[in-house]
């Protein structure tokens, strides 16, 4: 078994060497034969000349980000297991065994929890600690069903084939997410195991952008789960103009101190079309990111293409907006150039709105079909 221990770098001359040294103690005391290798994003200090005189093996990589570092350090890994880990002497590199362990056990991905294992006064910004860690852990938890609570913890295990297969391709420090998100989504087994973090022993402000960086997890989540972006969102405002719709279509109905009228109904239709609109996103947004490999296919996926064909669509599509256009001119016939014949105003308009809710319907069903099916051709 050959073991990597790999650590992106990016002006860490103070802490860089000492890391290093651990990590070459690390190896020793795993009885496994392993190297040492530092990822350079640009360094312009002595990082690589330290690295170089302690027997690491460095290469550089050009394109700036903590992600494309790691993405470099994981397509050269040399070990059968990878350990990642930050240069700023942060984590207790040299205590790995517990990570080592649980990939030997059958893991393919193990992470820290700094939670879990204890977090230094002082070694995490309050924000970080009781906010944005905790609530992109818990949102990641939610959408994705993996019990890992330390999302962005930086140092991880895993089996080096594992994670090449998964082609992650976030460049920025949204690849913790990445990396967590896509093996649970392909089925790899993911532990965790507690951690400790220290205070790093570097004098200037660390790499991370609380706010920047913050947000860029966020949308990698959001957008890694069309479900939760689109579709639940879709369906909440679908729902709720569908009840508008027909509680207010016979009539001015009150509720509490307010009347829903004719100008309530209008809405409802407007947040029926709007919900079906974003529906029909997070449809066409899971067929793009299946066939285009972002994320893997499942059997609802699989299921829903074979039911939900072009033909059908539309069919259902064209029906919708041929039976708005027979309305539109059974009213348009009763016109008698004043008003329509036999109908009261307000319930002409009420048809009218059917008229455009039925035909906005057909409209988005029949061109998003058109599209879902140009979407599978890669």
């Amino acid at each position: 078994m050959f073991l990597t221990i790999l650590i992106p770098c990016l002006n860490e001359e103070e802490t860089v060497g000492k890391v290093i040294q651990k990590a070459q103690r690390a190896i020793e005391s795993s009885g496994f034969e392993g190297e040492v290798l530092i990822v350079d994003n640009g360094s312009t200090d002595s990082s690589i000349a330290k690295s170089l005189s302690l027997g690491a093996r460095v290469i550089e990589v050009s394109e700036i980000g903590y992600g494309s570092a790691l993405r470099a350090g994981i397509a050269t890994s040399q070990g059968q297991i990878t350990i990642m880990c930050d240069a700023d002497d942060s984590y207790d590199i040299e205590n790995v065994s517990s990570f080592i362990r649980q990939i030997l056990g059958g893991s393919d991905l193990v992470i820290g929890n700094r939670f879990k294992g204890g977090i230094g006064r002082g070694a995490m910004p309050w924000l970080h600690k009781y906010v944005g860690n905790p609530i992109l852990s818990w949102l990641g938890r939610l959408f994705f069903k993996v019990g890992i609570g330390d999302f962005h913890c930086g140092i991880r295990a895993f089996k080096t084939e594992a994670i090449r297969s998964l082609n992650l391709t976030s460049s920025g420090m949204e690849f913790a997410s990445e990396m967590v998100v896509k093996a649970s989504l392909h089925g790899l087994i993911i532990t965790e195991v507690p951690t400790v973090l220290s205070v790093d022993g570097r004098s200037r402000a660390p790499h991370l952008k609380t706010w920047s960086d913050g947000w860029r997890h966020l949308v990698f989540l959001l957008a890694a789960s069309p479900r939760w972006l689109f579709l639940y969102p879709g369906l909440l405002l679908t729902f709720i103009g569908l009840l508008g719709f027909v509680f207010t279509s016979v009539g001015p109905i009150n509720v509490s101190q307010f009347q829903l009228d004719l100008n309530s109904f209008i809405i409802f239709i407007g947040l029926i079309l709007v919900g079906i609109q974003v529906i029909l996103f997070g449809i066409l947004a899971r067929i793009f990111s299946t066939n285009f490999g972002i994320l893997p296919v499942t059997t609802s996926v699989t299921g829903f293409s074979k039911i939900f064909t072009l033909e059908r669509g539309v069919a259902l599509g064209g029906i919708l907006l041929l039976t708005s256009i027979a309305t539109a001119f059974g009213l348009l016939m009763r016109w008698d150039g004043n008003s329509i014949a036999g109908i009261d105003r307000d319930s002409a308009l009420r048809i009218s709105g059917i008229v455009v809710l039925t035909s906005g319907v057909g409209i988005q069903t029949l061109f998003a079909s058109f599209f879902a099916s140009m979407l599978q051709v890669k």
